[in-house]
């Protein structure tokens, strides 16, 4: 069953729980989620030779319609519920591109979303996250976010004369608690790695040439077998136990515990909704949640997935424009605020999952997911979770009985 929200916050309660960290990390979620995800986006449209209207009508429903689930929520809920695609699905359709036709693909979608409104609705879902213990998602959430980290570094090398300076401010910024109070150390990144851009490499860009308003480009779905025995269970699985998982298991670690069944249930719903228009499943985001908690009083996170839905629907109604601005920037100005944005969402994660329980299953989860394995077109984090679950189930039985 889904589970109720509590009373909406009304105007006033917004008002009273307005604070400035949250909607810097709605922005700073938002930019990261603008930035290298959605290159993921434009990379897989190209590579299979789709129009520019189509790949522009992706990210509306990726964005826009997206946008408008994580406002609802985020403020119904008064729980940082940022959704966005599932990257490793958007992966998978592109494979799936060289091999069926588009109007197959979307079919696939609808049956998908369709499965998981039916499992949200259920109540699985809900009990096969509360049975995974919470070391080993933990663990699969480190392993999945660790190449934050590592580009980050590779960066220094690589760019140092943005990544250098945006990592120096960053640490002043951190340090210096009385003057990160006014402001804060990603901003003070972000601010930084924007100067550095604008003297030394500024992008070329005829503002007047710009196309801003996105149409929607509808498909017509045709339900095919190969289509669907390659994409549902995949998709489904991807986006019910791996990307929800993360998300849900970075909100836990934060302290709000996640409505999984009410998010399996809209997942699959805004899935059917953005199918129409061309864009991959709905999943509650990992990394976009990661940053909304990484920072600010607790009961404030909320209004960051409220500023994440907002600038979510601006940015994807008006696509055309907002992509060509920020394809225009170095790739490492992204990676590095990225990694610094990651850098205490890492620190929680190894943290919850190498402790005394279930230490080496989490252990065996991490090593997999880290691997990159992919069996049966279901990616690493899925694999790690099952085998992480089964390692602590051979040789941490006790782990597994209730303690008095």
């Amino acid at each position: 069953m889904i589970e109720l929200p509590g009373p909406i916050p009304s105007l006033r309660e917004l008002r009273r729980d307005f604070h400035i960290q949250a909607i810097v990390n709605g922005l700073l979620g938002f930019i990261f989620s603008a930035s290298g995800p959605l290159a993921i986006i434009l990379s897989v449209g190209t590579g299979a030779g789709m129009p520019a209207a189509l790949i522009a009508s992706w990210v509306l429903g990726c964005f826009g319609i997206n946008g408008v689930l994580s406002l609802v929520l985020s403020w119904v809920y008064r729980k940082p519920l940022a959704f966005f695609w599932t990257i490793p699905g958007m992966v998978l359709m592109g494979e799936a591109l060289t091999r069926l036709p588009f109007d197959e693909v979307i079919g696939a979608y609808l049956l998908t979303g369709a499965l998981m409104l039916v499992l949200g609705l259920s109540g699985l879902i809900g009990r096969i996250m509360k049975a995974i213990p919470i070391a080993i998602v933990m663990a699969m959430v480190a392993g999945v976010f660790l190449k934050f980290g590592t580009d980050l570094i590779r960066h220094v090398q690589s760019d140092a004369w943005i990544a250098v300076p945006m990592i120096l401010v960053f640490t002043t910024l951190t340090v210096f608690a009385r003057i990160g109070r006014f402001i804060p150390p990603l901003i003070g990144s972000l601010l930084t790695g924007l100067l550095l851009i604008s003297i030394f490499d500024a992008p070329n860009i005829a503002l007047d040439q710009l196309h801003w308003l996105a149409h929607p480009v509808v498909t017509a779905p045709v339900l095919s077998l190969r289509a669907c025995l390659e994409l549902v269970v995949p998709l489904a699985i991807t986006v019910l136990v791996v990307q929800n998982g993360q998300g849900a298991a970075v909100l836990r670690a934060a302290g709000h515990e996640a409505p999984i069944n009410t998010i399996a249930s809209a997942c699959g719903l805004w899935s059917m909704m953005t199918a129409m228009v061309g864009s991959v499943s709905t999943c509650l985001t990992g990394p976009t949640n990661a940053i909304l908690v990484s920072s600010g009083p607790k009961e404030s996170h909320y209004i960051g997935g409220i500023t994440v839905g907002l600038l979510a629907m601006l940015f994807g109604f008006f696509s055309p424009g907002f992509i060509s601005l920020l394809m225009a920037t170095p790739a490492a100005f992204i990676v590095v605020l990225g990694g610094l944005a990651m850098l205490k969402v890492l620190q929680t994660a190894f943290q919850s999952a190498f402790k005394a329980q279930f230490s080496f299953g989490a252990l065996v989860c991490f090593l997999v997911t880290v691997s990159g394995i992919q069996i049966a077109s279901i990616g690493a984090a899925f694999w790690g979770l099952l085998a992480g679950y089964i390692a602590s189930r051979l040789f941490e039985p006790a782990d597994f009985q209730p303690t008095n």
